[in-house]
């Protein structure tokens, strides 16, 4: 179930409803004031709603103050094993804080921390990680380690509670997807908090992309998670922003920039399709709406397929055409199809988001289409005609008496011989 509480993150509202915040985390040493602005910036750009700083040093604690003031974005110190730093780190400034009770020192410490969050009017985001448990739950991790995630993160909700503040968010992660989505899924029924979402030590940019898509997709799709990090092992912490972004897009949680749509390529493919989607991709990230562009590698299937995307290109050996909204707009050379998708996109725009249509050039498209199409192809729209067709027939036969005018044929009715008529008395 979705959090019911909501906290917020400098201006960033998190849970009770609010989108899904995509967060990452630097991978800069943070006393590195100038490449941790800079890195900071760049997820910002592509879409970052929060970034986590790593916060182990006093020589961080110090960068944190220059930081935080300068970031685009609000700042969240992490803070592991040294109570004392997520004080500091408070006190510098830092819009929220990260800790894992399991390890900071234990209870008497974590309310020192809570002390300090609630005069400066701060959130924590309290952890909990399959690799760092409480040793009264050692044994409970290896007979149910689904039980004892949960377990763990509800005794540190109770130790929040315990210290009257729910000002807070609770991440719960594991390096198995399985085990992340079940201890979520149990968690969230049993509190109100806000839930921030990842698969801790996911891999490389695509299995842990995949582990990622699979195990926080499925939480989103289920209305569990209020923020979301893609672990991956990069030096580029944008890519995964870029990641969470994309898993957001799918399930139409959230929309940011140009959604590409390309099909996955067979033996009737006439063109090298592969560089076409990958520049494709690359010009619209210049875009910034969230157009829907699509890439076919033939006209066997027709544009149907692609219908509602509000551009696309499909193609042959010498030719290829660009549509919008399932309707042919003009036919061109294969070399020269991205040059010409890009054209009507901007003059979509400059028209004030209107299609342009030259007749001559769209008879001429449509033409092309005419002797490329496979006719005997069964797309979803051919082969929604045909159950369209037989249901009508169907229905037209159900309706029509019978030969002769009965309704019923008494000769194959078990109630032959003893039926009655109504009349009115």
């Amino acid at each position: 179930m979705a959090s019911q509480r909501q906290i917020r993150v400098g201006d960033v509202p998190i849970g009770g409803g609010a989108p899904v915040a995509v967060q990452t985390m630097t991978k800069t040493e943070t006393a590195n004031v100038a490449e941790t602005l800079a890195q900071i910036r760049r997820v910002a750009e592509a879409g970052a709603d929060l970034v986590r700083c790593a916060v182990p040093r006093d020589d961080d604690v110090q960068a944190l103050k220059t930081i935080v003031r300068e970031s685009p974005i609000p700042i969240i110190a992490d803070i592991h094993f040294n109570h004392t730093l997520a004080i500091k780190a408070i006190e510098a400034g830092a819009h929220c804080i990260r800790i894992n009770p399991g390890n900071i020192g234990g209870p008497e410490k974590v309310a020192e921390v809570v002390a300090t969050a609630k005069r400066h009017d701060v959130p924590i985001r309290v952890g909990v990680n399959s690799g760092s448990l409480p040793k009264h739950l050692r044994d409970l991790e290896y007979s149910d380690p689904v039980e004892a995630l949960v377990r763990a993160a509800v005794e540190t909700v109770e130790l929040m509670e315990r210290l009257d503040f729910d000002q807070f968010k609770v991440s719960m992660k594991s390096t198995s997807v399985p085990n992340t989505i079940a201890s979520n899924r149990r968690l969230s029924e049993r509190i109100p908090y806000p839930l921030h979402l990842g698969i801790t030590e996911a891999g490389t940019k695509y299995t842990g992309s995949l582990k990622s898509a699979v195990g926080l997709g499925t939480l989103l799709a289920d209305g569990i998670g209020d923020t979301v990090r893609i672990s991956l092992s990069t030096f580029h912490a944008e890519e995964e922003v870029k990641v969470a972004w994309e898993i957001l897009k799918a399930l139409k949680l959230r929309e940011k920039g140009p959604v590409l749509i390309a099909c996955p390529t067979c033996g009737r493919l006439q063109f090298d399709m592969d560089s076409v989607v990958a520049e494709v991709e690359r010009r619209l990230e210049a875009y910034e709406d969230p157009i829907e562009v699509s890439v076919l590698g033939c006209a066997v299937n027709g544009i149907g397929e692609a219908r509602h995307a509000d551009f696309g290109i499909t193609g042959a050996k010498d030719a290829g055409m660009i549509f919008s909204k399932g309707e042919p707009l003009k036919k061109v050379p294969t070399d020269q199809l991205v040059d010409e998708l890009f054209k009507e996109i901007d003059r979509y725009y400059a028209s004030g988001k209107t299609v342009v249509r030259d007749e001559r050039e769209v008879a001429e498209a449509t033409q092309w289409l005419s002797e490329n199409e496979d006719l005997s192809a069964m797309t979803p729209e051919r082969l929604a005609a045909i159950e369209k067709e037989k249901a009508e027939a169907e229905a037209q036969a159900a309706a029509a008496p019978p030969e002769g005018g009965r309704l019923v044929d008494e000769s194959s009715s078990p109630t032959a011989g003893r039926r009655f008529t109504r009349t009115g008395g």
